[in-house]
């Protein structure tokens, strides 16, 4: 088993909360200094390709925006890889959806699922179009940073802080340099 790691931010840019998988990455990478066997990405839209990604990993953490009818938006879930295998795929709309489950089982079936995998799930309110996600989505990114920091820290996955924080580069919000709300 390898001891390669991915952290991959999932979601379209474009599509308000739906951000917050890239928003966070964005944001680690500003903030982090991660070993070479950690690969910080962002996954974008992802479909079955992702089982490519993940398959022969030590761990998987995948930040993305999650439903829930009993949780308010900006809340932050984490589900392990054995809640995710246990739940049946879901139909997909269109070759993009996301579909980790399938992923995680064509991986397993490989023989070549991660050991582990850690979904931080932020609970969206508004996935319509336009590059600004809600304040509570927006908010929840540093708690969805914690909850990375903290997995790192379970699996003894070293990560430094940086003595100068860079500029996130997040180039799709309206407040972006050079970017201007229609």
């Amino acid at each position: 088993m390898s001891n390669k790691v991915l952290i991959g931010g999932i979601g379209n840019v474009l599509l308000g909360d739906d951000a917050v998988g890239p928003y966070v990455i964005r944001l680690l990478e500003s903030e982090y200094i991660f070993p070479d066997n950690v690969e910080v990405v962002d996954l974008g839209t992802p479909a079955l390709d992702l089982t490519h990604r993940m398959a022969g990993l030590h761990a998987v953490i995948l930040v993305d925006c999650v439903a829930s009818v009993d949780r308010s938006s900006g809340t932050v879930l984490l589900y392990r890889k054995d809640d995710i295998l246990r739940v049946p795929p879901a139909q997909r709309l269109d070759p993009h959806a996301p579909a980790l489950s399938e992923c995680l089982m064509s991986a397993e079936m490989l023989g070549a699922g991660p050991e582990h995998v850690l979904l931080v799930g932020v609970v969206g309110e508004s996935l319509e179009p336009g590059c600004r996600m809600t304040t509570a989505v927006e908010t929840a990114a540093e708690r969805a940073i914690q909850a990375i920091l903290a997995e790192l820290a379970r699996l003894d996955v070293p990560y430094e802080t940086r003595r100068s924080t860079l500029p996130p580069a997040i180039w799709w919000t309206a407040d972006a340099v050079g970017v201007r709300e229609s």
